[in-house]
């Protein structure tokens, strides 16, 4: 197979640099959490409407495309909510969701005059494909109650994904955060991102809110699955973007008359780091073309996700490392870096779990 990026693929990387380039700015993070200015930006190229169907003023691209978004959003370590917004909200949202969902939704998400969001984890269970949350009905409406922790952008969000567990399986509902029934609570991240625990309290939703799906087991595996998916593609720009800020700094940094760069122990290092991102990459192309080719993801959704969560905080550590005492420094780039894979991490679950779970994948066959 050839994982070569395509035209449309390298045009939106490219056309997605260049606007980060012009208008990231970190010092620019609102009461929202994120930069505003550069996230509408984004919207105003099209960016955001790179996976709409042509009757929402969309591409009609899919996550191959998305993905490249989130790399290079990644990569530059901006402060805006692409993961939340693209890979946990509207892509599930544009494969699973019923037209007038989707007509409901996506534009305003498109425009930028809008978030997404999805609720995975729950207390001592990330990723959570068993919701403790459940779903009773009661004829017309569903009462979900439950708790749902580390959910992104929550606040600020027009629709929150819930999986919550009915008689007949885990089904996903969307939920208004400001409905009856639903609170939340801020909680810190590494990042500084904005995150809540969200908790529902018989809050109301209607049938028409349930994403719309022939098997209802199968709207959690996809929102798993796209999540994943958009994860690694944003931890790829992370660590790549990382990898960058350390190449420079040992190619300008000089030591007894020689840049830091020409030392073979430095040299092993970065060399570290290389190979920690460039598996990442792997695993986030061989995912994405899995998925928008209608093959089953898991096997390297699996290995990606126990690498970025395993490998990637390690490839920060060396990155501090060899950057000394301007690695910690507040004003220099890298701790940005550093707290969005930590993160990552936590959003996987952490390594130990990640790797149990390929574990029992292997031993199942």
């Amino acid at each position: 197979m050839d994982f070569t990026p395509g035209d449309e693929q390298r045009a939106v990387a490219g056309l997605t640099a260049e606007i980060l380039g012009r208008e990231a700015d970190p010092d620019r993070v609102d009461a929202t959490g994120y930069d505003q200015q550069t996230w509408r930006a984004l919207a105003k190229a099209g960016l955001l409407a790179l996976a709409l169907p042509a009757e929402l003023d969309g591409d009609g691209l899919g996550l191959t495309e998305v993905a490249a978004v989130l790399t290079e959003i990644g990569r530059t370590a901006a402060q805006v909510p692409a993961l939340s917004t693209l890979a946990l909200g509207l892509l599930p949202l544009t494969r699973l969701g019923s037209a007038r969902q989707r007509a409901t939704l996506l534009p305003e998400v498109a425009a930028g005059e809008a978030l997404l969001t999805a609720a995975l984890h729950e207390p001592s269970d990330p990723l959570t494909t068993a919701p403790r949350t459940s779903a009773v009905s009661d004829g017309a409406h569903w009462r979900l109650t439950g708790t749902k922790v580390a959910v992104p952008c929550a606040a600020a969000s027009a629709r929150v994904l819930v999986p919550a567990m009915t008689g007949s399986g885990p089904v996903v509902f969307l939920v208004d955060p400001e409905a009856d029934g639903v609170s939340m609570t801020a909680t810190p991240s590494s990042s500084g991102a904005p995150e809540y625990t969200v908790r529902l309290t018989e809050a109301t939703v209607d049938e028409a809110d349930m994403l719309a799906t022939a098997n209802r087991g199968e709207a959690l595996g996809l929102l798993h699955a796209y999540a994943v998916a958009g994860a690694l593609a944003f931890g790829e720009g992370v660590l790549a973007g990382a990898l960058a800020l350390t190449t420079r700094h040992l190619s300008a940094r000089k030591q007894f008359g020689r840049p830091l760069a020409t030392f073979q122990a430095v040299a092993q290092q970065i060399a570290d780091v290389y190979i920690a991102e460039r598996t990442v990459h792997l695993a986030a192309v061989s995912v994405a073309w899995r998925i928008s080719t209608g093959r089953d993801p898991q096997p390297d959704l699996d290995v990606g996700a126990y690498w970025l969560a395993e490998e990637a905080p390690r490839a920060l550590a060396t990155c501090h490392h060899l950057h000394g005492g301007i690695g910690v420094d507040i004003t220099y780039p890298l701790h940005r870096y550093y707290g969005l894979t930590k993160d990552l991490g936590r959003f996987f679950g952490g390594p130990a779990a990640r790797l149990g779970l390929l574990g029992e994948r292997v031993a199942n066959g």
